[in-house]
């Protein structure tokens, strides 16, 4: 009796290791889940918003692993990523997921001029598209509250912060929305010239978001190498208002598999 209850526990066992060794190699190769905790790249992404990162996408690196434990050197099966992409990526030196828009590629020149984006020498475009609207309070697990052009506000569910929406067209052709608060110190940029093997990225809530325009000396992202990005973010898969995600009365009806532009 004892020997089947032994043998029947090392069955569970076996169980539970064949299946963390599948699903950490499906996480490895294919999709990573990714969850949106901060606002830097509305209203594309939305804090609590829920996807899959598709990281066949750019080939991997030993980043693409947990823990950074894949035994690669350099990238294999590499495919670049293109301007306009939604790339989750790690941030070079504080070990964080961090989600993005790719703005330049090696060799491109980025400058930011009275709140308007150049790639090299040229306007990305930015045509009035409303105002977007949420509620002025805590969002998030993180309890973030959102900045808004009507302020000061109180917090509270009656109390609507407003923010300036523009469709934004890249040399490249991709149009995707961009939010603006109003003018502020990552408005005026000098030229930044991205190196080989690196990448420039902004988020889509331009007043409101850490990207390449600031160093990593200083608590930026600055220029990121290839090694770092771990996949394109195609879809939302769905999307909770609340600080938990299994939270399903605050789930977004809108938003399920919205695909991202």
């Amino acid at each position: 009796m004892a020997e089947k209850k032994q043998d029947g526990i090392m069955e569970t066992v076996k169980t539970v290791f064949w299946a963390l060794l599948i699903a950490g190699v499906f996480r490895s190769v294919f999709f990573q889940p990714f969850w949106i905790p901060t606002g830097s790249m509305k209203d594309t992404l939305l804090i609590g918003d829920f996807l899959f990162v598709n990281k066949m996408a750019y080939g991997y690196s030993r980043y693409s692993c947990p823990f950074a434990m894949c035994p690669i050197s350099g990238r294999i099966l590499d495919r670049e990523p293109e301007m306009g992409d939604v790339v989750v990526f790690r941030h070079p030196t504080l070990n964080t997921d961090y989600v993005k828009r790719l703005i330049g590629k090696p060799g491109d020149k980025i400058q930011v001029t009275d709140g308007v984006l150049s790639v090299n020498g040229e306007e990305a475009t930015q045509v009035r598209d409303g105002i977007f609207t949420e509620p002025y309070q805590r969002q998030g697990r993180f309890g973030t509250i959102p900045l808004c052009t009507n302020g000061p506000l109180a917090l509270g569910e009656d109390a609507t912060c407003e923010k300036e929406k523009y469709i934004e067209t890249l040399p490249n052709g991709v149009e995707h929305s961009i939010l603006n608060v109003g003018p502020g110190r990552l408005d005026e940029t000098n030229v930044f010239t991205v190196p080989e093997g690196h990448y420039f990225f902004m988020g889509d809530n331009r007043d409101n978001s850490t990207d390449s325009r600031v160093s990593q000396r200083a608590n930026g992202v600055g220029m990121v190498s290839e090694e770092y990005l771990l996949g394109r973010v195609d879809r939302v898969i769905f999307s909770a208002a609340g600080k938990r995600l299994l939270f399903f009365w605050t789930w977004r009806g809108d938003r399920f598999f919205k695909k991202i532009d």
